[in-house]
């Protein structure tokens, strides 16, 4: 549509969708659940390096939806995947799938059959503590 100065006007869904593409400078980014997938269980997200990616991906039984860009690889979990777990360093816990100091957004690497975008929290919790030589926090001394 063109106004009569010759100048195109935008439609209300337009700038809808213009706006929400735009990102405020230092704004969070948060991992999305692909389109035809449904995430009952809420998303919170495992960060590791990308040097480890390719070693943790073998190791796990089932995969789900597991994003990566140059410097980390993501592993969507269920929202609360870190209740009563000290994910090993260099690991990092996403609460939210909230990527806080992402430049963009990663590529989707992997997207598994089925509707739901997990990968089971405890294997690969036990991939990373064996990667990187660490305890599971239910194996090590209580101390009084």
């Amino acid at each position: 549509m063109r106004a009569s100065s010759g100048i195109r006007t935008l439609g209300l869904d337009t700038m809808v969708r213009l706006q929400r593409g735009r990102r405020a400078p230092g704004a969070p980014l948060r991992l999305p659940v692909p389109d035809g997938m449904t995430a009952p269980l809420g998303c919170d997200a495992v960060a590791v390096p990308a040097r480890l990616g390719p070693l943790v991906l073998p190791r796990l039984p089932r995969v789900g939806c597991v994003y990566a860009d140059e410097a980390h690889w993501w592993w969507i979990v269920p929202s609360d995947s870190d209740y009563a777990l000290e994910w090993p360093a260099p690991a990092r816990y996403a609460a939210g799938a909230v990527l806080p100091d992402a430049p963009g957004l990663p590529r989707l690497i992997h997207r598994p059959d089925g509707t739901v975008p997990y990968t089971p929290p405890i294997p690969l919790y036990l991939a990373l503590c064996r990667l990187t030589d660490t305890t599971p926090t239910w194996s090590r001394p209580v101390s009084a």
